[in-house]
């Protein structure tokens, strides 16, 4: 009879959940509640940053009229604006003008900061420093400074105007090697015994650095070229002020622009314009959308000194 009535009240004494697990509940219930709040903010931040971008590939679509409208959606669709862009305008020689700029410099880029890292990581030298630490203190002050002087050089070379494609891909590799942190910070992440075993076997220095330690810096390479890639495709600036006058040695950017110069111009040009900016935008979103994965690891891998 003692043990079915202490059976009993056993069963009646609630039993009390431990104190961890009650406060690991709570947690859990503010992580999703600041989650919850992280996502809209971010929702909205992506539909603020994104609604242009859609404006400007629908108007590029309008077919019933060329100017500026108060509305959205076009009424009647279709691609009369590309067919008119790739006919009625000189738009194929200033993307080729583009490419080729973009190309060249991301190429030459390439080679000039991935050797300039290399040295600064790897080589001990006089004066080491002191180098690193000028070019630290030139990149802090901006190029637009320099533009006359530039400029002036350039006229007195010929390579300006119809000749602005050399001298564009001149002005945009000539400081690149300044440009060196984070590929720098990404090659003292690679351990240096792998330089140390390859000159045993008797490499020098650019077998190492092109036998060994750039096939391990695929993530470095693919961010550099990107990086070398987009500045020249999008620049407006200096393009402008070095090409002016002659459309032949323009690139997007400011060819594009010239189609807005006038009231009269933007009326008869501007969904013309959209279709350019969307038609510009296609390379540059496809290469990032496929290289993003390297492009991520590049910067982590160069932000930090191992």
């Amino acid at each position: 009879m003692s043990e079915e009535l202490n059976q009993v009240v056993v069963e009646q004494v609630p039993v009390q959940k431990p104190k961890k697990e009650k406060r690991h509940m709570g947690i859990k219930a503010k992580r999703i509640i600041s989650n919850t709040f992280v996502y809209i903010l971010l929702v909205i931040m992506s539909i603020i940053w994104l609604a242009p971008f859609v404006c400007i590939v629908l108007q590029s679509f309008r077919c019933e009229s060329t100017w500026m409208t108060g509305y959205i959606i076009p009424k009647q669709w279709g691609f009369d604006n590309y067919v008119r862009l790739f006919t009625k305008t000189k738009f194929p020689r200033w993307f080729l003008n583009t490419t080729i700029i973009s190309i060249a410099t991301a190429a030459l880029q390439l080679i000039i900061i991935l050797c300039m890292s290399y040295t600064l990581s790897r080589l001990r030298f006089k004066g080491r420093k002191a180098l690193m630490n000028a070019m630290l203190v030139l990149g802090l002050f901006p190029g637009i400074l320099g533009m006359i002087i530039l400029y002036r050089i350039l006229a007195d070379l010929h390579l300006t105007q119809q000749n602005a494609i050399p001298g564009l891909i001149l002005v945009y590799t000539a400081s690149s090697g300044m440009g060196y942190y984070v590929s720098k910070g990404f090659f003292d992440t690679l351990p240096k015994s792998l330089d140390e075993a390859a000159r045993v076997d008797g490499a020098n220095r650019a077998q190492v650095l092109f036998k060994v330690i750039l096939p391990l810096s695929k993530p470095i390479i693919i961010y550099t070229l990107l990086t070398s890639f987009m500045g020249p495709w999008g620049d407006f600036v200096f393009a402008r002020y070095v090409s002016f006058g002659h459309s032949d040695g323009m690139n997007v950017a400011v060819g594009l622009q010239n189609m807005l110069g006038s009231a009269a111009s933007i009326n008869a040009n501007y969904t013309t314009f959209c279709a350019g900016g969307v038609i510009v935008a296609i390379p540059i979103t496809i290469l990032f959308m496929c290289l993003q994965k390297y492009y991520v690891e590049g910067v982590t891998g160069g932000a930090v000194k191992g």
